[in-house]
């Protein structure tokens, strides 16, 4: 097979490699492999295509309308895992690696699919926090909203995962409604072209919602304002030089930042040899050493453990790692494959004999180890190394050295603030995993090194069988960290998508609000429904749509049957005497759930139609009690809606309760799900 043209998709078109291109070598063989990069691009043009023509096309879908785009992408791309698995292998990835990569990925998009369409609204503005009541009389209120901003996104992804961190990045991204520009690592970046391609060539996507540079970015950086993000994933060195660029700087360019991290594993003082907490430490700390062969930016580096402990641990992960087959990543049985590139393997043995000047070494003989299926001298090939460092606290190299591969050093602790310290000299990890079966360990832990740390993740025997790894960033939580780690948040569910949106204070009146936001808030108009709401369907219902009913007077007989009814006697309901003792009540009350029942039985269309099922209420709240003799009405108002399905599409009512003073007594949420018009 001839050598890879690695391409650029720049404005709609496909270019391929050409003067300017840099050799890429395959990690198992050390042979020749790719070709990627041009002399020159059109950095302008590209960003004048994602703005004037992915930008508007994007913006221009429902936020609804982007999540089932995104749900398509990933249906798709799961066509092509196979194909994409072939040329992983030539990076150094075993087929396991691959699926944490690909699968990974397709995986990540689902969730923000689904995420999309079950948190957002079915149109243009995100509504983000509660309302504000900025006056007395409530004619002046504030909201937050986000709206999509109107730039694009320069997405510069590392080696180590070609698929997932494009797609990790992409998911929010298009979400949110902005156009990316998609700079892959030259040492990996055929595997990235593949999978834009299949993006590409599947339709979905709207024109110049995504470009690729395979190669150099040129001055792409220097033409971008405020309104564009730049998303970064590598090291601190590179980190630094590119957020320190004057026109970032001068331009107020978001940059998002995930980078280095001494990432820590942590063993409670409760664990002795042979408990499954024991084993669960050595099952992590081995994986993550060995998996994508460490180089991932959530490996354990550090391993902290009761002093007592340090030699229990190390003889057992030693173990462990003797067992490990190196060789060809398209072979069965090899458990770890290369490092991604010949210059990947010497910076980490560069770095490893600098971790080494301080400590013992227990495992990682380079001249030892063989690999299956391979050469040894012309791959990229490395054995796990272990090391153990008895002084951590004299130690450096130990806490601020990286050896991004399959590099980890055990240390020992005294008492757990000391463990915490240890953890904190990293100056900032994306993750730190914590070992141990009792609550307060866990407790202590993230109070000393919970500011040091972007995720905590506690195993022990209760999770250990459905917990996803140390090492595994999940798309609904929180990916990054303070300081050296970059000070940036990835992922996180929706927080992910708000790095790609601006968020704006929004005041005006509660009719002007309730305009803006495709949300019916208190004080803006209620027009009566000249019809019962019931009776509507999905699309025929108005946003503010109201109607009133009652009034129905609350007796001493219905009090006592709800009581005996139901169970219910709490005194309040039944005893005089006690209930004017309580300073929350003048007497006997109604039951707060009967004033609900009533209140449905007042509203309620009974007649089969529109509205399919009640699936639940939120923000239930009993404002003022409820005596015998008293009368209620109701007011039933359309709040919200939102499409779920191609049948049916979500209702959120609010409900209010009043007494015959018109005076609110219960209010809640109510969600019906209603049919669309056949």
């Amino acid at each position: 097979m001839g050598l890879i043209n690695v391409n650029s998709f720049v404005a709609g078109q496909w270019l391929p490699a050409d003067d300017g291109a840099r050799p890429i070598a395959s990690a198992v063989t050390g042979e020749p492999l790719a070709t990627a990069g041009q002399a020159s691009l059109d950095t302008q043009a590209m960003i004048e295509f994602a703005r004037t023509k992915g930008g508007p096309a994007l913006r221009a879908m429902t936020f609804h309308d982007r999540a089932r785009m995104l749900k398509a992408l990933a249906l798709e791309l799961g066509k092509f895992k196979d194909e994409l698995y072939a040329l992983s292998y030539t990076t150094g990835a075993t087929k396991p690696d691959s699926m944490i990569d690909i699968d990974g990925g397709i995986g990540t998009m689902m969730v923000y699919a689904s995420k999309g369409r079950r948190e957002m609204p079915d149109g243009h503005i995100y509504v983000d926090g509660e309302l504000e009541m900025l006056s007395r009389g409530g004619t002046f209120v504030g909201q937050h909203v986000a709206t999509s901003l109107k730039g694009v996104a320069v997405h510069i992804n590392a080696f180590n995962f070609p698929v997932w961190g494009m797609l990790e990045k992409l998911a929010p991204t298009l979400l949110a409604g902005m156009p990316a520009i998609v700079k892959p690592a030259t040492a990996t970046c055929h595997v990235t072209e593949q999978c834009v391609r299949r993006m590409v060539e599947s339709g979905i996507l709207p024109e110049g919602a995504v470009q690729l540079v395979s190669g150099g970015l040129g001055d792409l950086l220097d033409r971008l304002d405020y309104q564009d993000v730049v998303g970064f994933t590598g090291s601190a060195k590179t980190a630094l030089m590119l957020r320190s660029s004057p026109h970032l700087l001068e331009n107020s360019v978001r940059f998002v930042a995930e980078q280095d991290s001494l990432n820590a594993s942590v063993l409670g003082p409760d664990v002795t040899p042979g408990s499954p907490e024991f084993d669960i430490l050595v099952k992590e700390v081995v994986r993550e050493m060995t998996a994508k062969a460490g180089q991932k930016c959530t490996a354990i580096r550090r391993i902290i453990v009761p002093q007592a402990l340090i030699g229990p641990v190390g003889d057992a992960v030693a173990g462990k790692l003797s067992t490990i087959r190196i060789g060809d990543p398209a072979l069965e049985t090899t458990r770890m494959g290369a490092l991604a590139s010949a210059a990947q393997k010497a910076d980490v043995l560069d770095k490893a004999s600098r971790i080494a000047a301080e400590c013992r070494q227990l495992a990682g003989d380079q001249d030892a180890f063989a690999v299956d299926g391979a050469d040894k001298a012309k791959g990229a090939f490395v054995a796990p190394m272990l090391f153990a460092c008895d002084d951590p606290d004299a130690a450096e190299a130990v806490h601020s050295v990286e050896a991004f591969g399959p590099v980890a050093t055990l240390m020992p602790y005294r008492d757990l603030p000391h463990a915490g310290q240890l953890m904190n000299r990293g100056k900032g990890s994306l993750v730190a995993s914590v070992i141990t079966h009792d609550p307060a360990v866990a407790r202590s832990l993230l109070i000393d090194a919970g500011a040091a740390h972007g995720r905590i993740y506690v195993n022990n025997r209760d999770s250990a069988k459905e917990a996803t790894g140390h090492g595994s960033p999940l798309p609904h939580m929180v990916h990054g960290g303070p300081g050296r780690a970059g000070g940036g948040e990835e992922l996180g569910g929706i927080r992910g998508v708000m790095h790609y949106m601006q968020r704006t204070a929004v005041q005006g009146s509660p009719d002007i609000i309730s305009g803006i936001t495709g949300t019916w808030i208190k004080g803006a108009a209620r027009p009566k429904s000249p019809v019962h709401p019931f009776t509507r369907t999905f699309d025929e219902l108005e946003i503010g749509d109201t109607i009133e009913a009652g009034p129905r007077v609350v007796t001493l007989e219905d009090i006592e049957h709800f009581a005996h009814f139901t169970g219910d006697t709490f005194y309040a309901h039944m005893d005089e005497e006690a209930a004017k003792a309580n300073p929350f009540f003048p007497g006997r009350v109604a039951h707060g759930y009967l004033l609900l029942s009533f209140a449905a039985g007042l509203f309620v269309e009974p007649a089969p139609g529109p509205v399919l099922a009640n699936t639940g209420l939120d923000g239930l709240k009993f404002m003022k009690p409820v005596s015998p003799g008293d009368a209620i009405s109701v007011q039933l108002t359309v709040k919200r809606k939102t499409r779920r399905t191609d049948e049916y599409g979500e209702v959120r009512w609010h409900v209010a309760v009043l007494n015959q003073d018109g005076d609110d007594v219960a209010e809640y949420e109510l969600h019906t799900m209603n049919a669309y018009e056949k």
